[in-house]
Order: structure tokens, then sequence, then C-alpha cells
């Protein structure tokens, strides 16, 4: 993976301290690397057993991505070497939707239709229930401690699911619903730290857990469109979780990695750090509101600013855009004319709003609280960061390592590799599908996980509907 870097190259070196005793380099001599015999070395024992492929739940699963700009149907299984196959994908442009959230039931059916049928098609298998991304409601992220009493004794399963269960009560406001419950660490008495406490002896048990909530109202908004599309909801999954299930190699998601998501309408990140997701957020910005700069500036419709954007856009000027000329479809009174524009005037409309996205990114970063786990590299995906120079404008504004990050291990997507960054989110729906989100159960009850819950809950809404 080649990172893209922040360097400084005319910024003052630091003079090393001379050292105490003798120098380990020779005055007046080079270093020279030299390598140690294997009888010097210490090596760490080697594992019990080889690593093994991931293992999938076994069938064929759905996935649907509704986004602001299209909507994705991914059909597809698990393989036994650890990757996934798709066996059939629908991929239309959205309507309805606007902001990750459902503005026209009608026209919002419509699509998942369209979307859903043909992945059907193209797989040969009906869908009865597919896992959705959670973008509506404003989702949020949430971290609380839980506490209960033990008594001396071991810890068991129920012990679990009860502080579980008590942070969630303490957790729950009115008007939001809680969609994914993740314990990110236990202590038992004063040692910390601990990641499975069951059989553990201890007087008290804290859980941490973090939790991600959304409006009550927008899920069941959505529920009833997904119903009407004669489908259920088989489980929600944050997106850009989804994205960093789909993105990230399991020792970025250890050593600490930021995955965001940059969209049409919206710019989801999710920071992982010890194999767990620590933190979500979303920001109400994404690559169509470039393209609606670019309209507004150039005089011109949408479609056009859009083909502009993605053909001769970028986020940084070169020292030839300044003679490189571009047409333009004009719009209003002048609809027929064809003018011409410079590349240089195209990066400039483009560029003040990237930056305020990065910006807004990094602030986000920044304020959430995370310590070493909130610096760490930073992944971006999604349809708009495929736009040309993002990358070194990104790692200049994050003060953080950046790389483009695309699905990894999955074969059949809608696009060839350079493009397949936009269907990311699709991508981390089917890997969770098809088990992915056994990572994330930690130690409590399976029926207390989100997809387990979000069946309880869709039938609480359906009850009251």
């Amino acid at each position: 993976m080649n990172d893209l870097v922040v360097t400084t190259p005319d910024s003052p070196r630091r003079k090393r301290r001379a050292g105490r005793g003798r120098s380990l380099i020779p005055i007046g001599g080079e270093r020279h690397a030299r390598e140690r015999s294997e009888g010097d070395i210490l090596s760490l024992p080697p594992p019990d057993t080889a690593p093994t492929p991931r293992h999938w739940k076994s069938g064929v699963f759905g996935a649907l991505d509704i986004g602001s700009t299209k909507m994705t149907c991914l059909i597809g299984k698990g393989e036994a070497d650890g990757s996934l196959r798709v066996l059939g994908y629908g991929w239309r442009r959205s309507r309805g939707i606007r902001n990750g959230a459902v503005i026209d039931i009608h026209e919002a059916e419509q699509a998942i239709r369209a979307t859903v049928g043909q992945a059907e098609d193209a797989a040969d298998k009906r869908l009865d229930n597919v896992i959705v991304n959670l973008s509506c409601g404003h989702p949020e992220s949430h971290v609380f401690n839980a506490r209960m009493p033990i008594g001396g004794r071991e810890i068991t399963d129920g012990d679990v699911a009860r502080v579980v269960a008590e942070g969630q009560n303490r957790a729950r406001t009115e008007g939001r619903s809680i969609i994914h419950t993740f314990p990110i660490g236990y202590s038992v008495d004063d040692t910390g730290g601990i990641i499975d406490p069951r059989a553990h002896l201890c007087d008290h048990l804290t859980a941490r857990l973090h939790m991600i909530d959304a409006g009550t109202t927008a899920l069941r908004t959505l529920d009833s469109v997904v119903s009407r599309a004669e489908l259920k909801i088989g489980g929600l999954v944050s997106a850009p979780l989804a994205s960093g299930l789909a993105v990230l190699e399991d020792d970025e998601r250890e050593l600490g990695a930021t995955v965001v998501e940059m969209g049409g309408e919206t710019t989801s990140l999710a920071v992982f750090g010890e194999g767990l997701l620590l933190h979500t957020a979303h920001i109400p910005v994404g690559g169509m509101h470039v393209t609606r700069d670019l309209a507004r500036m150039l005089s011109t419709n949408i479609a056009d600013a859009e083909r502009l954007k993605t053909v001769y856009g970028s986020a940084e000027l070169a020292s030839e855009d300044e003679t490189e000329s571009l047409p333009i479809q004009m719009t209003g009174d002048h609809a027929s004319a064809i003018a011409r524009v410079s590349r240089a005037k195209l990066v400039s409309a483009i560029r003040p709003r990237i930056e305020e996205t990065l910006e807004l990114v990094r602030d986000r970063l920044d304020s959430a609280g995370l310590g070493r786990a909130g610096r760490g590299r930073v992944v971006l995906t999604g349809g708009a960061s495929l736009l040309e120079g993002i990358g070194p404008m990104a790692a200049r504004i994050l003060e953080r390592p950046v790389r483009l990050g695309r699905p990894l291990h999955i074969t059949g997507l809608p696009e060839g590799t350079a493009a397949s960054a936009g269907f990311s989110t699709a991508a981390g729906l089917l890997a969770w599908a098809a088990g992915a989100d056994y990572a994330f159960r930690g130690a409590a009850t399976p029926e207390m996980r989100s997809a387990g819950l979000l069946r309880r809950f869709v039938g609480f809404l359906r009850d009251r509907a």
C-alpha cells in the first residue's frame, strides 16, 4: 500500500544530542547494515495453528446500499478461500433519497424494486430479505460505561448480557433507537482491558459500550419503503462500518485506521482500533455538492457539471491547467450555446468544497477524543474519493498517512478495480450478511447483537404502525 504522507522538507532538523560513553557509530565512519546471525535472534514462538481463511455462513445473501445518488444491490456468497463472490448485481440512479433519508416514498420504492430486480435477474435468485445500510435518521455514536455487582463469584453469560442491557437502558433517548451495541472493553474490579470477562472472579463488572442510534421515525419510514418493495430488512449496518469491512485489512483494523467514505450527499467516517469499531460520524457534504458548485459557477446543467467533474476535475491545480480549454454546454437563455473554460477555473470551483469536507473530517477526528486511534492511517473510499489529486490534499489537511481504498477479497462488482471504491459500502454489507458480523460480537450474547435487536425493533415498529 502506498501511503501519501505529509512532508516538510524545509523544516530545520533537530541536532542529535551527544550521547554519553562510546558512540555506536565510529567517528569518521559510516553505519553499515549488518544482518545478525540466527543464533543471536530470539524469535517469537511459531503459531499453534496455521492461519485459516475467513469462514463464511453457507447460503446466498443480499445486500442493499440505499444511497443518495445511486442504489446498489449485491447478491453473493462466501467462498472457501475466504473471498466473496458476487453472483448478480443491480445498480441504478437513486430516486426519492436525499442526505441518506427517504424524502419520496413512492420514488424510493420504485428505485429499490428496479435495483433489486436487476440483481435477482442476474443471479437467478429471488431475495426475501436484505442487509441495508444505516444512513438515515442522523446516526450518532455514543460511548457509555455500565457497572454491576458480581459479589466475588465467576462472571457468567447472563452477567455480561445484563451489564450490556444496563448500558443500553442508560443510552436510550426519546425519539431515537439503538441499532448497534459494540462492547469495546471490560473491567473486572480494577483490572481493565479485558476482552472476554466470562469466568473471571470479581466484585464488580464494568462494560465500556459503543452504541450507534438513529431517529425512530426515519427508521420506520425506511422499513415501510423496503416492505412496499416486498422485502424485509434482515439487518441494518452503519454505512461507514460496512465500508471499513470492505476496504481495511485485518492488521489495519487492529493497529488503528479511519475509513472516510465520500458519498454523493454525505461523507461518513469510522475509526477502528484493536479490531473494534470505536467511533462513527456523518457529515452532510458529498460529491454532489461539488457538482452543484460547478453547475452554478459555470452556468451549466447538473449532468454536464457531473461529467466535467469526473472526466476533467481535480482537487489540485497543475501548471498546464491554465492553458487547457474545455467545452461546456450552457443552460438557461443560452442553452444551445457552447462555451469554453480553462481547466484551472474548473479546479478552482472544485477545490474549496473538497478542502471544506476534509477540514470537517479533521475536526471530527480531533474532537472525538480517541487518542492514538484517531491519529492512525486514513483510508479514503466512496465515489467522491475517485477525484484526481484528492490523496495528496487529504494527507496535507488531515496531517495523517492516507491511502485510497477499494473493496478487498471480492469478485464480480459492477465496476473494475479502479472505480470499485464507489461500491465499498455495498461490498461491506454483503460481507456482514455472509458472517463478518462475528468479528464484532465480543462477549455479548448473540441476541443482543444488531441483527437480532433489529428484528425485534422492526417488529416493534410494525406492531405500532
